[in-house]
């Protein structure tokens, strides 16, 4: 839990057409290649996605796990695997390894972020002990108490994606400990349907990302330095 308390904060929110995810990364040293690594946000399915707090290489066995899970399914029953049902096998793996002696649990706490034809969009949080839930907005990570109060204010039942994406970026700003929001230190994806019906899994790039920061006002335009 401790790992989990000390790492980037990830942000979910629920909307009406779409689940949007916000991670902060750690940016640890000047030297790191910010823009060529996702460290928040992987894509389990066509339909499903996560956003991941705590031990990387721990959250890495996890998300193998689920895709070999979801891929079984698909292959079994010629659909996608329901989301519910893909976040229950894998909390059933993570609670497996808190109940013997000479394991230690995953430290690694997830959101997950997908769409099927029984419940629409979703979003859950599980933690290291295996539990999850449904949440129409919920943070994991590093300040996670204080996000999750400001959502509680702030969230509305109808929010649209839009609206969303700017609520999560807002709180964020307010939540993280370094003091500016910049693009290298956050990574934003979204799931959506296509007006094809088809489900969609976008992160969005550092430029656009950039653009969102100043549309929403959490940080001032970049201004050329002679």
């Amino acid at each position: 839990m401790e790992a989990i308390g000390n790492a980037g904060s990830a942000i979910g929110i629920l909307a009406k057409d779409g689940v949007v995810l916000v991670g902060e990364k750690k940016v640890t040293s000047k030297l790191l290649q910010t823009s060529t690594s996702t460290e928040k946000m992987y894509k389990i399915d066509d339909h499903v996605a996560c956003a991941v707090a705590g031990i990387m290489s721990d959250a890495n066995i996890l998300i193998n796990t689920a895709r070999v899970q979801a891929q079984r399914y698909t292959f079994a029953y010629q659909e996608p695997m329901p989301v519910e049902q893909l976040v229950q096998s894998l909390c059933d793996t993570k609670q497996g390894y808190t109940q013997f002696g000479g394991l230690r649990p995953f430290g690694v706490s997830f959101l997950f972020a997908g769409w099927d034809k029984n419940y629409r969009f979703q979003l859950y949080m599980s933690d290291p002990s295996g539990n999850y839930g449904g949440w129409k907005a919920a943070a994991i990570g590093a300040n996670n108490q204080a996000a999750q109060s400001m959502l509680k204010q702030d969230y509305k039942d109808d929010i649209t994606r839009e609206e969303a994406v700017k609520l999560v970026l807002k709180v964020l700003s307010k939540t993280m400990d370094s003091t500016s929001l910049t693009s290298e230190k956050l990574e934003l994806a979204e799931v959506f349907l296509l007006p094809s019906g088809k489900v969609k899994y976008q992160i969005c790039s550092p430029e656009s990302l950039s653009k969102l920061l100043v549309k929403v006002g959490v940080t001032q335009p970049a201004t050329e330095t002679a």
